[in-house]
């Protein structure tokens, strides 16, 4: 069976597929998306973890198909929730997705490279495990006292997390730094 594919639907959807090698090491691993039900669980697990008494800008890096920042909008409405995407149809997926719902959510397709993180008061990440040092020298760089850096599942090696919280019907694990 033959697909048909006309040269200039080729060449439109080319350029969505150039940046990749520039963000593959900050991708999450392969087989690892973050699933609607395991947005909800790391969201609840993530909400429980925030101070209620204020709003909060929170950030999520990398944000993907934007679960996360979508369940935390539903579940925190006083914050201020942002996902940065580096990948083209994931970002889009996400704006669509928060403007279909009305969500007060925004996504931003960038690099989280760009972003200042003195800007928020919680920085989320779910990236690859190769990512984890550079964030944590952004972060250590950047970060306001009082501010979060919160890691689904992966570690940091230069520095121990100040808690480490199973998440709801999982065993992956939210790590917490304080600064």
């Amino acid at each position: 069976m033959r697909w048909p594919l006309r040269p200039a639907a080729f060449l439109a959807v080319f350029p969505c597929f150039l940046p990749v090698p520039s963000y593959i090491g900050r991708l999450p691993p392969p087989g690892h998306p973050t699933y609607p039900i395991r947005a909800a669980r790391v969201g609840g697990g993530c909400a429980r973890q925030l101070p209620p008494d204020r709003p909060l800008r929170i950030v999520d890096i990398g944000s993907g198909l934007g679960g996360l920042v979508l369940d935390l909008a539903r579940r925190r409405p006083d914050c201020e929730l942002s996902g940065i995407e580096l990948a083209p149809l994931p970002w889009l997926a996400s704006s669509l997705r928060a403007r279909a719902t009305g969500s007060r959510a925004r996504f931003l397709r960038g690099d989280y490279e760009s972003l200042n993180f003195g800007n928020y008061d919680v920085v989320f990440a779910y990236l690859s495990p190769a990512a984890m040092g550079g964030l944590w020298r952004k972060a250590e760089a950047e970060m306001r006292p009082g501010s979060v850096l919160v890691s689904y599942e992966f570690d940091i090696v230069e520095r121990e997390p100040d808690r480490r919280i199973v998440t709801t019907d999982s065993r992956k694990i939210l790590h917490i730094w304080h600064f």
